[in-house]
């Protein structure tokens, strides 16, 4: 979607502060903000019974989920029997940052790259603890960048500063032909590649790469993301901007796609295209929230102009009500 150019803020961001500054900001933050909210040993922001086979046992009716029999003694036995697991003790989150043209937009305090850099801040140190690791995945213009999973705040503070000096694109050029690097689903692919053992998977982006003009049909990432939601825990961090999601009547704009550098002049007096502009943007919203759902992935919406920790508390305590509710209820919701 073509989006209209970020007008001039003077409010202080993270984006007028040093790195190093930025990175204390976001560690205040999480740690104040998020963290005593949020306790709770080995809970996180996708907490769930763990993954370790412990062993099997008979089948509940009515106290356990179908989808974990264990079939492989059920046919020797012939006797449903479920999978018991033990809680996870130390976990290993992989992060998919998306850093493409389209994540440098943003018309609040921060845009939506900063966004998607606090949201690592808030999976890293939710996550921190020992034994625990952290790998990361960026893509980014000139292709895939790669940080192996490592233990420890400074490895956490050396990919955080990473993301907040990566070079930003340059403009776009309406005359240049796009590169032909990696896309979400490529990205998605190599995450799994380095993903071997059951863990935490965080995906930030705003999930526009490829979204096909049919609302309805499958989005070019879904294959890859669907895989690694069979093995791991998924978090689809999707960041999104207001005025993606609606125009003000502010005159004569110029639109540009930060992706190709189309551009194209619109009369925003106009109420009619400001409503054909909303009705379009969230029949996209509802495409991506649907793709997900159909991934299997949990769905964090973080907006530039909201206060993201505010956001991320409501999901972690939604998640968390939602896996200590009876599996009835469960069933029923889904």
């Amino acid at each position: 979607m073509s989006r209209p150019a970020t007008p001039t803020y003077t409010g202080p961001g993270l984006a007028d502060l040093a790195p190093d500054q930025r990175l204390r900001r976001l560690e205040l933050t999480v740690t104040r903000r998020l963290d005593g909210l949020l306790q709770g040993q080995h809970r996180g922001l996708l907490p769930g019974p763990g993954s370790e086979i412990a062993g099997s046992r008979e089948y509940r009716p009515g106290e356990d989920e179908v989808r974990r029999m264990d079939w492989a003694v059920t046919a020797r036995t012939t006797v449903p029997h479920v999978r018991e697991v033990d809680a996870d003790r130390e976990l290993t989150t992989w992060l998919l940052v998306d850093a493409s043209p389209s994540m440098e937009y943003g018309t609040a305090e921060l845009d939506k790259r900063e966004l998607s850099v606090a949201a690592v801040a808030a999976v890293g140190f939710l996550t921190a603890g020992a034994g625990n690791r952290l790998g990361a995945q960026v893509l980014a213009p000139g292709g895939l960048r790669r940080f192996p999973a490592r233990s420890g705040r400074i490895h956490l503070l050396s990919l955080l500063r990473a993301l907040l000096h990566a070079p930003r694109a340059a403009g776009p050029d309406p005359t240049a032909v796009p590169p032909a690097g990696p896309d979400l689903g490529d990205a998605l692919a190599a995450v799994q590649r380095v993903a071997t053992r059951r863990g935490l998977v965080v995906v930030v982006s705003d999930f526009l790469d490829g979204l096909p003009d049919d609302h309805h049909a499958p989005a070019p990432w879904e294959p890859p993301l669907r895989r690694l939601a069979a093995r791991h825990q998924v978090l689809a961090v999707e960041v999104t901007d207001p005025r993606e999601l609606e125009l003000p009547d502010v005159g004569l704009i110029t639109l540009v796609d930060p992706e190709t550098g189309a551009r194209r002049e619109v009369w925003t007096g106009d109420p009619a295209l400001r409503r054909r502009y909303a009705s379009a943007a969230a029949a996209e919203r509802a495409q991506v929230g649907r793709a997900l759902r159909r991934c299997g992935a949990a769905h964090l919406t973080l907006r530039t102009d909201r206060d993201w920790t505010a956001d991320i508390v409501r999901h972690v305590h939604a998640q968390r009500r939602l896996a200590s509710a009876p599996a009835a209820h469960r069933g029923g919701a889904a």
